[in-house]
């Protein structure tokens, strides 16, 4: 039943998901917001919204470790096993000033959380509103600096979309959201108390996996598309707002108290080291390429990353 609760929950997040950010795109362009702040704020939102909600859910329901595994899962997932796979496909270039903005900037606010989280084995509310806090001011940063920004092909039909159909789906993106955060959770520690393990390592081995599967998609489509190779500033950006504004929003409306201490002694290291490994892979062995020994390279490194959780 654990495991149906599951699927459901995850379903109901992905259409909830997909349905917010096509009317949340489509009214930011009917109120001609520019493009640029759409796709670096209203998209990025969008995409993080199941992240947001499960979180949020699993924290008020008195289980912070499902919170803070599903970011910590989530953010392992979208450098190893998303981009692994994207790249495995497809090799991408990579953009000249990919290390000195986006990936920097992804690491110096990694290494934030990590001293927020392990000083005391918490995120306060303080700390939150701190995370929030540098979430605008990222925001900021990269739209007064960003030369441009892509907004996935799908756009187009985004703009066809009529006044009747964004406030019939945007309510009910958010139902389904929702719902889904709600019935994902329950199935989530449901699972984790009948294998008698921890919500911990349920929330990092599978409600991570499926709360990132948007991003995987929108890059699988890309490719059969034959569009322009997803950006891996998307996927570091991802990152970013993960732990920003979910962790950020999530300990402002309720503290995270961690009670599964693998979570700093492990997890966020896994999360540190697959962060970091991305900068030597972007130059050797060819400079600015991620190639298909890149992405076997970094799906290795997820597989290494979940056999302990699975089989220890």
């Amino acid at each position: 039943m654990e495991y149906i609760a599951i699927f459901v929950g995850l379903i109901l997040l992905l259409k909830g998901g997909d349905w917010l950010m096509k009317t949340s795109v489509a009214l930011s362009l009917y109120l001609k917001i520019p493009k640029i702040v759409i796709g670096m704020t209203v998209v990025s939102f969008a995409t993080s919204a199941p992240e947001l909600i499960v979180s949020i859910q699993a924290a008020l329901g008195g289980y912070p470790d499902l919170a803070l595994g599903n970011v910590l899962g989530s953010n392992v997932a979208n450098l190893a096993f998303v981009l692994g796979i994207v790249i495995i496909i497809a090799p991408i270039k990579v953009a000249n000033g990919f290390v000195k903005t986006d990936w920097s900037l992804m690491f110096v606010f990694s290494i934030i959380f990590y001293f927020l989280l392990t000083q005391d084995a918490q995120l306060s509310r303080n700390e939150g509103v701190f995370l929030f806090i540098s979430l605008i001011l990222f925001l900021v940063f990269l739209i007064k600096f960003q030369k441009k920004a892509i907004i996935e092909e799908s756009e187009n039909s985004l703009e066809l979309l009529s006044v009747k159909q964004i406030f019939f789906l945007l309510p009910l993106g958010g139902l389904a959201l929702w719902l889904g955060s709600e019935t994902l959770v329950k199935g989530a520690v449901g699972l984790a108390q009948e294998l008698g393990v921890s919500e911990r390592i349920i929330s990092i081995s599978i409600v991570s996996v499926g709360t990132s599967i948007p991003e995987l998609s929108a890059s699988l489509i890309a490719i059969i598309n034959k569009e322009k190779a997803i950006s891996l500033g998307n996927l570091i950006g991802s990152n970013i707002f993960n732990l920003l504004a979910v962790l950020g929003i999530t300990s402002i409306i309720q503290p995270l108290q961690v009670e599964d201490l693998s979570l700093i002694d492990r997890d966020i290291f896994w999360m540190l080291a697959i962060s970091f490994l991305i900068l030597p892979l972007v130059y050797f062995p060819k400079k600015n390429t991620l190639g298909r020994w890149e992405g076997f390279i970094l799906f290795g490194t997820y597989i290494l990353f979940l056999y302990p959780l699975i089989f220890g």
